[in-house]
């Protein structure tokens, strides 16, 4: 819809809606984690084409755990990809895509975008995993191995919770 004389509009004719889960461990010695699975659930509409958009899926995933897990931009350091670290297909664990179908009155054949729907609810996902296997809440990204291995030593020195 186009803006009115104030500038306001409606921004999108339809929203994305997902859920998504992951299965990790996490190595309390070094503060690594390894991702064993993930499940993605999707309201994508219409799949107009299955392969492709579980291919998005896998994409937005693959992205997500760059933010969760390894991708960090350190001015004059990170500057290229021998430095600034992606996923490689090594660090992307197996995805299950469930496609939840229900047709959008306004998308083109009933189908809703499915690129950056993907890559919202990975790092969330993982940091949601890592609370429930260590009891330390991810609150700065990435969950670098020295900041985990920090979260989980302030977590121990604070004792069982009361």
């Amino acid at each position: 819809m186009p803006l009115d004389a104030e500038g306001q509009g409606i921004p999108y004719a339809t929203y994305g809606f997902a859920a998504q889960l992951a299965a990790l461990s996490v190595d309390r010695e070094l503060g690594t984690v390894r991702l064993e699975r993930i499940v993605a659930a999707h309201d994508v509409g219409k799949a107009i084409n299955p392969t492709l958009v579980e291919g998005q899926i896998h994409g937005g995933i693959a992205q997500g755990i760059g933010l969760a897990l390894m991708e960090e931009y350190l001015p004059g350091r990170t500057e290229n990809l021998h430095d600034y670290l992606i996923p490689t297909v090594g660090d992307v664990p197996g995805i299950e895509c469930i496609l939840v179908e229900d047709r959008e009155p306004l998308g083109p054949c009933g189908a809703k975008g499915i690129g950056e729907p993907a890559l919202v609810p990975t790092a969330p996902a993982i940091f949601s995993a890592i609370r429930d296997a260590t009891g330390v809440e991810v609150t700065r990204v990435p969950a670098l191995p020295h900041r985990l291995l920090e979260a989980l030593r302030e977590c121990a020195d604070k004792g069982p919770p009361r």
